[in-house]
């Protein structure tokens, strides 16, 4: 479907999106590629406590990532990302990461958590590549 030029409502926007991740679903991945990261193993319980949310909640997230193809459910509530998963994992935490280096320096802090997880999911690709390039710029003064 080809979307004319103009405004939207963000649900408009959303409707054209590519790739089928809603931001909750984005969370979730991120999160479990930030614990998987760690080296950790990735349960559904650690989900919801580092997402703040309740245990049956992340249980029906992670049953929608696991349709999606993204992650398997294993015994026990362990949570494996699948290589389509660890891959987009991955690139949702180098998004995250370039956003929150880049709105640090903008505001001289160390810490824009709350900012980087309201604005991460509406950037394309190409925007945080470009801002990784400005960043790195900006980096070296």
């Amino acid at each position: 479907m080809e979307r004319e030029s103009g405004f939207y409502t963000m649900k408009g926007y959303s409707l054209h999106t590519e790739g089928g991740l809603t931001s909750a679903m984005e969370d979730y991945l991120e999160m479990a590629a930030r614990l998987a990261r760690q080296g950790g193993r990735v349960r559904v319980s650690d989900l919801a406590r580092m997402l703040h949310v309740k245990a049956s909640s992340a249980t029906k997230m992670v049953q929608q990532l696991a349709q999606a193809g993204l992650v398997r459910g294993e015994r026990y509530g362990e949570v494996l990302l699948t290589e389509q998963g660890a891959a987009a994992g991955e690139y949702l935490l180098y998004r995250h990461e370039v956003l929150h280096r880049f709105l640090c320096l903008l505001n001289h802090t160390d810490n824009e958590l709350e900012q980087v997880e309201k604005l991460e999911h509406f950037l394309e690709k190409r925007t945080v590549e470009n801002l990784e390039s400005l960043v790195r710029r900006l980096e070296k003064g």
